[in-house]
């Protein structure tokens, strides 16, 4: 590995997790730009990039914990959900179409944003909300797959569903830090098992990805909540037309 390499993974860590910590989404850029702009394999890119989680999503979710920004009580049915489809998805990746998989994230992602752009009514009030275990469990379950099936990491999949339900910004990234830790685990487990794990390249990322957390989260609690919600809504479009537009090319050529 050349040392622009190792330069340009260590910076795409920061700004991923940096993004991650603060708003829930930023591990979508990183399979890509491993594949495309490091030229390392999908197969490796993946299960490095879901190890590289297990460490920032610790990390998120303390400076999240410590400003009580998680309520545990959905955090947990959520975590019951994507433990088991993560380790599923870590199986599926040899055989299931990503073509299918891009194009029905890719919609998720944007349909959320257009639909948190549009809304003009304040989220439901934390006290005041509450979703049954089964439908935390479906969520989580949906969360899990997705997550270990592209190397998302999970808050990609579970903060636009979250957005879309109209629970509160600051939650739905509190929640999108904690399940990164049962989806990374369980699917790091099943890429041990049925892939091929870069403990050198895992590391860098996880190592980048953990300082960016850090500072994101922090970041994420200073922040107005509506300018919050606006730049995650923002940001949900461009990375939805952006799957989207990669899922069209791959089909094209």
């Amino acid at each position: 590995m050349t040392f622009v390499a190792v330069v340009g993974i260590i910076t795409l860590g920061v700004i991923s997790g940096l993004m991650i910590g603060c708003i829930g989404i930023g591990g979508v850029i990183v399979v890509p730009a491993l594949v495309f702009l490091v030229g390392i394999e999908i197969k490796i890119a993946i299960p490095a990039a879901m190890f590289a989680y297990i460490v920032s999503g610790l990390v998120a979710s303390f400076v999240f914990a410590r400003n009580k920004s998680i309520r545990w009580g959905l955090a947990i049915w959520l975590c019951v959900g994507a433990t088991p489809t993560a380790f599923a998805g870590a199986w599926a990746v040899s055989v299931v179409n990503p073509h299918i998989l891009e194009v029905g994230l890719g919609l998720l992602t944007l349909l959320s944003g257009i639909n948190s752009l549009l809304m003009h009514k304040k989220s439901n009030e934390l006290d005041d909300y509450s979703v049954s275990p089964v439908t935390l469990s479906g969520i989580g379950a949906l969360t899990g797959f997705l997550s270990s099936v592209t190397g998302t990491g999970g808050p990609l999949v579970l903060v636009p569903i979250l957005i879309a339900m109209k629970l509160p910004v600051l939650t739905a990234v509190g929640l999108s830090q904690v399940i990164q830790l049962p989806v990374a685990l369980a699917a790091t487990v099943g890429n041990v098992l049925y892939g091929e794990l870069d403990l050198v390249l895992a590391g860098m990322l996880a190592a980048a990805l953990t300082v960016g957390s850090w500072y994101g989260a922090k970041l994420a609690h200073t922040l107005p909540r509506e300018v919050l919600r606006r730049i995650v809504a923002v940001v949900l479009v461009f990375v939805g037309l952006f799957i989207l537009g990669n899922a069209v090319l791959r089909l094209i050529r």
